[in-house]
């Protein structure tokens, strides 16, 4: 969502800036600004609605430089995306600050401000930051004093960097649930809500903790805890490359990490399957003890990752014999809860920063699970960090907001951790075999469904004026229909519902006509002839269907049926196959439709508010 760029250094700061904000661009925003301050202590600020090339280009005309500075994409949250609203914001022409995250309480610190005789200029919860932090200074021993006392009486999750052109080599910064990320340089330092924001510029990191306080100086690093200890925290090495998040030949970031599946899926598994069987190693020894005392699995996520879920829901019940629950984060935070004896907590999120999954997994913490684990693909991640142990994806960073290749190795990851469930339940080891086996096939099997990348671009004109969408699936191929819905209507607009096929008689039959398209996923499994009958219903009322079916389950391409053959797969593996041509789909719809494929309107990559 929100993206925070902050640095001091002992050379102009502007450009760094500039160019850490086009690296948060896939993450979602509505406008950008940058506040610098000169060599004549003076602090110049530059807002723009819209993209951050508005920004850079007028930073670029005005020459606008220094050697301290902050900057800031915004996605709306309180107040329309206008200039006026965008970060950063002042508090007199001395301290410029920059947000992420929700201030709950802004109205009740607004009402006082403005008594204190503040005015504001923005409709945004971020202003009253900055007023509150410079009403503090006329009281506080130091600069820093005055934003600790601040701090304090803000309510919600935050993340913020402030300056004060009094201090010009002096960089604050706050973490409150929102992550946020020390950059460690050499005779210069920066602050960033996303490493990748400050990649171009170092490759060490000090990921900050929950309640953590940061002084940067361009030779010092100070950080006090949530109790005002000053501490220590590690310094991480980042490993992905500056190229790994180029688009490449590709025209669009999710081509290009939907056509990078077979890779990221086989190093998924890759190092965690040795002789034909999952790996003792895929955890530690005190990890697998807990694993044999699981008798059920509550799953919490969001979005994609709660679409995971759901398949893994399916494979634990069917493969470890285990009761599995899952729910919504948001949901789940605010009701009151009942947990069973010796069940495990599962959170599933891309960026492990999800402010409502954070929240549930604070609230497991109380609640007598018997312990908490995450699939993750950010290893410093706060989830990563507060959860008792993890499972890895290795997809890589992941740059399109609409998430691809992260949902497919969340589902190898939930796979193997079914498979180790089951083992603890003395899974027979020819039966595991076997399913490892199938798992190692995947790649090659998602080759061949990515060859039908141009059949798919095709049969998508059919979809070039259509404004409604109706996804059908049976058993594992719900959560997959689920997932194709949500991917079409986040990337070209058109409004997408995903239902069992077997609902269709209770409500959604009512929708079906000519101008309605029926998209069906069909591998050839036991639920096939059922899911022909749910087919019928739907040409009897004149539907369009577009049916993506194994090619040996005899759905025959004629009139209204359009069939892409699909290679057959093992049942229990077939949801990670289907994901892959409903994404080649939805991103050519979306080309058709001319649409923002990688920054869709209104969306963010990582959800880091309510």
């Amino acid at each position: 969502m929100c993206g925070i760029v902050g640095a001091v250094a002992s050379r102009d700061v502007a450009e760094i800036l500039v160019e850490g904000l086009n690296r948060l661009e896939y993450r979602g925003y509505d406008s950008a600004g940058l506040a610098v301050i000169d060599s004549q202590q003076q602090i110049g600020r530059i807002r723009k609605a819209g993209k951050v090339k508005n920004l850079s280009d007028q930073q670029i005309k005005t020459g606008m430089n220094g050697h301290s500075g902050v900057a800031h994409t915004r996605w709306a949250t309180h107040g329309e995306p206008t200039e006026q609203n965008a970060h950063p914001h002042m508090s007199g022409d001395k301290i410029a600050l920059v947000h992420n995250g929700i201030i709950e309480n802004h109205e009740a610190l607004r009402t006082q401000l403005q008594a204190d005789g503040y005015e504001f200029g923005s409709q945004t919860d971020t202003e009253v930051i900055v007023h509150q932090i410079e009403k503090e200074l006329k009281t506080a021993n130091s600069f820093s004093d005055a934003v600790k006392t601040t701090v304090d009486k803000l309510e919600g999750a935050f993340a913020f960097a402030v300056l004060h052109s009094d201090f010009p080599d002096l960089l604050l910064g706050a973490r409150k649930g929102s992550p946020f990320v020390i950059g460690v340089g050499i005779g210069e330092n920066f602050l960033a809500s996303d490493p990748l924001a400050i990649r171009q510029v170092t490759d060490r990191f000090i990921y900050l903790e929950n309640g953590d306080f940061v002084e940067l100086t361009k030779h010092k690093i100070k950080i006090t805890d949530n109790n005002g200890n000053i501490v220590e925290r590690a310094i991480s090495k980042l490993e992905h490359s500056v190229e790994s998040v180029d688009k490449g030949q590709y025209r669009h970031y999710m081509m290009k990490e939907i056509f990078e599946q077979p890779k990221v899926i086989f190093n998924t598994f890759d190092g965690k399957i040795e002789q034909g069987l999952v790996s003792d190693n895929i955890f530690p020894a005190e990890t697998l003890d807990i694993l044999s005392k699981v008798e059920a699995v509550q799953i919490i996520a969001c979005g994609t990752s709660y679409h995971a879920g759901l398949v893994a829901k399916y494979w634990i019940e069917e493969i470890a014999g285990l009761p599995c629950q899952i729910e919504v984060a948001s949901e789940f935070r605010y009701r009151n809860i009942v947990v069973s004896p010796n069940t495990l907590f599962l959170t599933i999120s891309q960026s492990g920063e999800t402010a409502d999954t954070l929240a549930a997994l604070y609230k497991a913490k109380h609640a007598g699970y018997l312990s908490s684990m995450v699939v993750c693909n950010v290893p410093a991640s706060s989830l990563v960090r507060e959860t008792d142990f993890c499972l890895m994806t290795e997809a890589g960073p992941e740059i399109g907001v609409a998430s691809t290749k992260a949902f497919t190795t969340q589902l190898v990851a939930l796979f193997l951790l079914t498979l180790t469930l089951a083992k603890e339940k003395d899974l027979p080891e020819e039966l595991e075999r076997e399913l490892v086996k199938e798992l190692q096939r995947l790649p090659s099997l998602v080759e061949s469904a990515l060859d039908l990348d141009d059949q798919i671009k095709k049969t998508s004109e059919h979809f070039a004026d259509k404004h409604h969408a109706l996804f059908l699936g049976r058993g594992t191929m719900y959560p997959v229909a689920m997932e194709g819905s949500l991917k079409l209507k986040e990337i070209s607009y058109i409004h997408a519902e995903a239902y069992p096929a077997g609902e269709l008689k209770h409500g959604p039959l009512a929708l079906v006509d000519s101008d309605m398209p029926v998209i069906t996923v069909a591998p050839n499994n036991q639920l096939l002839e059922k899911l022909k009958s749910n087919l019928e219903e739907v040409r009897a009322r004149g539907g369009e269907l577009y049916v993506f079916a194994d090619k040996s389950a005899k759905v025959f391409d004629e009139g209204d049926c359009h069939v892409i053959a699909i290679p057959t797969v093992h049942d229990l593996l077939a949801p990670i196959l289907y994901t892959i041509p409903l994404q080649l789909l939805s991103y050519h719809v979306a080309v058709l439709k001319g649409t923002d494929i990688d920054q869709p309107r209104n969306l963010a990559k990582s959800v880091t508010v309510e």
